[in-house]
């Protein structure tokens, strides 16, 4: 809920239930960069109040926890989920939804998030993307799967 990530262990550190890829330079990325935005899919599996282990450093533990430890950036300031967008309350950190998807409710926003969700007071529904938001996007995939099936044909001969 502070915008902290986990791509190492799941469990103790030495003994974890699971070990995943690792951070690569993602713990520099999170400490070094004026601010971090986050992008995921909503999920409770993904949503977690508390991490096991911080890969990259977000808010902490919250407040000014970033400031005692000496990171002078900002840190996460935007989480954009399938469902809703995320900004970190000024004073706690703790990420508030302040603009719900067209058609995404409260309830389904709760029910897929590990935490008790805080909505912003003035709750704003996220615009529709613009025609060169599409456009660039759209784009980027057609790219995307063009090196993806490259790739695939390189390894088959």
């Amino acid at each position: 809920k502070f915008g902290n990530i986990n791509t190492t262990v799941i469990g103790d550190y030495a003994h974890p239930k699971t070990r995943l890829p690792g951070g690569g330079g993602a713990p520099e990325i999170a400490t070094s960069s004026k601010e971090i935005y986050i992008t995921m899919a909503q999920t409770k599996r993904g949503m977690v109040e508390k991490i096991d282990f911080f890969t990259s450093f977000g808010h902490g533990e919250g407040g000014d926890h970033r400031k005692r430890l000496g990171i002078d950036t900002a840190g996460p300031t935007l989480l954009i989920t399938d469902l809703a967008i995320w900004k970190p309350d000024p004073v706690t950190k703790e990420f508030t939804v302040v603009s719900l998807h067209p058609g995404v409710s409260r309830e389904q926003v709760q029910a897929t998030c590990g935490w008790v969700v805080t909505f912003a007071e003035a709750l704003d529904e996220t615009p529709p993307p613009t025609e060169l938001e599409l456009k660039t996007l759209r784009n980027l995939q057609a790219r995307t799967k063009a090196a993806h099936e490259g790739t695939a044909k390189e390894k088959a001969a």
